[in-house]
């Protein structure tokens, strides 16, 4: 069987770094970069002889910028595009994240290495996630549907239409955990930003992000969200109205007493920090108090978290094809029987308030 090469164009203003992208994905047989750019303006030229499947581009360029590229892109002729960036100032940090809230799909440090071992690792990555993202389904998009307001905690009148299987829950939720992968960080802004200021509950966050990212996508939805937003620590308790992130490198899990808890990965396993080990941890302390929700990603880590949420009688919900998500996640889910709920991205935040308000 022939298997088409994933087609990349790069947009960098960097001869260095340029140079070290093409050779970092020329390396594999599965990528084809077909074109290249030093700007925004270049680039709509290229993308429009080339047709690629993902775009990768810069932030600070002259004539275009990476932003007003991406606005471009979404609203003309949408594509999944990968931010390389190598985050130097908090105004970049967040410039780069204003582009996942204009269309863009992830994000990915500029690399800068020359040790062996970390070239290979971030070859390694690069390619898969341009392999991911090659997946995305990408929609039309415009200027006024980028900023979500937030969603009221006594909302009234019918939930959005959704495939429910789970009646008022809400007196007896304590704790959600959310799990998402390649592709999922527009699908976090967009339900985090909607949490009222008076949410009463703890969320928890696992995500497979590429190392050097997590930090600035939590100053980034800090600006972004009226509740707290922080990397969990170990000792911690997770406190209502605060949004926590699983860490860089390491599992995040609770102890016996409910506890924040680091837990190194094993050698082989794919992801770091895992969905699955999160969601196990949270229904074993939490049980029928957990609300599970599973996003985009290729793969199944997740699903088996999900099912064991289900399993233990906490609530389980999952981003639903209609999105454009990445399905293997939430397909792997649905195969355990462990989505209770298959809603739209838009639809998540208010059946959350929904339930907890006991409406």
């Amino acid at each position: 069987m022939q298997f088409s090469k994933k087609k990349v164009v790069l947009i960098e203003d960097s001869p260095v770094a340029l140079e070290i992208l093409q050779r970092l994905l020329n390396s594999s047989p599965d990528v084809d970069v077909v074109g290249t750019a030093r700007d925004g303006v270049e680039g709509l030229e290229v993308i429009s002889q080339t047709n690629p499947d993902v775009i990768c581009t810069d932030l600070l360029m002259d004539n275009m910028d990476g932003l007003e590229l991406t606005k471009r892109i979404m609203a003309e002729d949408p594509r999944p595009i990968l931010v390389i960036s190598n985050f130097v100032q908090k105004t970049d940090i967040d410039n780069v994240f204003r582009l996942l809230q204009a269309g863009a799909a992830d994000v990915f440090p500029k690399p800068s290495t020359d040790s062996p071992t970390d070239y290979e690792k971030l070859k390694a990555a690069l390619i898969a996630k341009i392999k991911v993202l090659s997946s995305m389904k990408v929609a039309l998009r415009r200027q006024q549907q980028l900023m979500t307001a937030p969603v009221e905690l006594s909302t009234s009148g019918s939930i959005l239409r959704s495939e429910s299987l789970i009646t008022n829950v809400g007196s007896r939720i304590k704790i959600i955990c959310i799990g998402a992968s390649t592709g999922g960080l527009q699908t976090i802004q967009k339900i985090l930003s909607q949490l009222p200021s008076n949410f009463p509950l703890p969320v928890i966050c696992t995500l497979h992000l590429s190392e050097g990212i997590l930090s600035g996508l939590v100053n980034w939805l800090s600006s972004e969200c009226q509740l707290r937003v922080k990397i969990a620590q170990v000792g911690e308790y997770p406190l209502p109205g605060t949004i926590y992130f699983a860490p860089e490198k390491h599992h995040l899990e609770l102890d016996f007493l409910g506890k924040f808890a680091y837990v190194k990965a094993l050698p082989g396993e794919k992801h770091c920090p895992s969905i699955t080990i999160t969601f196990k941890s949270i229904a074993n302390f939490y049980s029928r108090a957990t609300v599970g929700v599973l996003l985009s990603g290729l793969g199944s880590d997740g699903a088996e978290g999900l099912q064991m949420i289900s399993q233990v009688g906490g609530m389980t919900i999952a981003q639903n094809e209609k999105s454009g998500a990445i399905f293997g996640m939430v397909k792997e889910a649905i195969a355990l029987g462990a989505a209770q709920n298959l809603l739209e991205v838009e639809e998540i935040a208010p059946f959350l308030l929904k339930t907890i308000s006991g409406q």
